[in-house]
């Protein structure tokens, strides 16, 4: 247990020289956490690729615990594309934090889902940091860079 504290705390807490939110063109980053409104309650995971200086595209799912239910079953998993622009070079941020809006469109069981969204995250080091989406279908969670 203490080794696995180690670890989660040196890739949490390491080296903050490096840290960078948006790269830009060829950034990957994978985020993973709590989905608390929107379509329900429950988790998330996306991806997004940087395509340009500004412009990202990506995918992602969340799976409810409650909330959504369409007429004939109980479904609960949102599988969408999203679109993302990168404002940390437009607003001349730090390089720890990307302040990104986006949206999101994919498919509910039998329904056309979309979200939008106003995203910020903060890198504690080039690896790992944390992300709050806000908007009709919200975030909140880990966000890593590789």
């Amino acid at each position: 247990m203490k080794k696995l504290v180690l670890v989660f705390s040196m890739l949490l807490f390491g080296s903050t020289v490096s840290a960078q939110a948006w790269d830009g063109q060829g950034d990957q980053k994978l985020q993973i956490g709590l989905n608390g409104w929107g379509y329900g309650t429950g988790i998330t995971g996306t991806y997004d690729y940087g395509l340009g200086s500004i412009v990202s595209i990506g995918a992602g799912a969340n799976v409810y615990f409650d909330g959504y239910k369409d007429d004939n079953e109980d479904n609960n998993v949102f599988l969408f594309g999203r679109l993302g622009f990168h404002l940390q070079e437009p607003l001349n941020l730090p390089e720890q934090w990307d302040i990104y809006p986006g949206v999101n469109l994919g498919v509910l069981g039998k329904d056309f889902g979309i979200g939008a969204h106003l995203g910020v995250r903060y890198f504690f080091n080039q690896n790992v940091g944390i992300y709050g989406e806000f908007g009709n279908n919200g975030s909140l969670g880990v966000s890593f860079n590789f």
